[in-house]
């Protein structure tokens, strides 16, 4: 049975990941390394590597983060949802704020 993951992405998380898929595969052969080599750098088969480089959304993710691992590309993924860069998230904190704070409701420090 096929994973639903295909079918339930969508048409902008596809391209994403095609993208990133193609974006590997360009890193990889800058830097000379062989689909053998590459897949046994990261414990991979062959099939799998091939199905990163296409942008397979049934594949790991861990399976991508080792192959950005070996390029040395892995860094920055961390940053992808970032709590201090999500404007969306920050925009709906700002949007619970309060209207008004009464006098009554302020904070009591203890001494």
């Amino acid at each position: 049975m096929k994973s639903q993951a295909i079918s339930t992405l969508s048409v902008t998380a596809r391209k994403a990941l095609v993208k990133l898929g193609a974006d590997i595969t360009v890193a990889r052969k800058k830097r000379r390394i062989s689909t053998v080599s590459m897949a046994e750098r990261a414990f991979l088969s062959r099939s799998t590597l091939t199905r990163v480089e296409k942008g397979d959304p049934t594949v790991s993710m861990g399976a991508y983060l080792s192959v950005l691992a070996i390029l040395g590309l892995a860094k920055n993924l961390g940053q992808v949802a970032d709590r201090t860069h999500d404007s969306l998230g920050l925009d709906l904190d700002e949007d619970r704020l309060p209207k008004r704070i009464r006098s009554g409701s302020q904070i009591k420090v203890r001494t």
